[in-house]
């Protein structure tokens, strides 16, 4: 279960840069990715941070990918690539988001 969901993509912006790592750390269990991620915020919108993603994994060794998919071992996979791996990671970054705007805080 992740623990950062539906926190809206502005709310993703403004995290402090541990809490954002450890939102996308959830998302493909991959520190180096995550942090790089983080750091390259703030993103304009929903596409600019899947495209980031999906550039970062590529630059992912297939140890990294490989220890990735350790992290998501419960998640159905077809392949053990990173094309698969991709796949699970912008899932998970869709449910941190959440809609558009994320969830209200309460």
């Amino acid at each position: 279960m992740l623990m950062h969901r539906g926190i809206g993509l502005d709310r993703f912006n403004e995290l402090p840069r541990g809490r954002a790592v450890h939102a996308l750390y959830e998302c493909c269990c991959n520190v180096t990715w995550a942090a790089t991620l983080a750091d390259a915020r703030p993103y304009p919108d929903r596409n600019a941070l899947l495209s980031k993603a999906d550039v970062e994994l590529l630059a992912l060794s297939q140890q990294d990918v490989e220890r990735a998919f350790e992290g998501v071992a419960h998640e159905p996979v077809s392949a053990h690539d990173v094309t698969e791996l991709a796949r699970i990671t912008r899932a998970r970054i869709d449910g941190m988001l959440g809609p558009a705007e994320g969830y209200p805080e309460y």
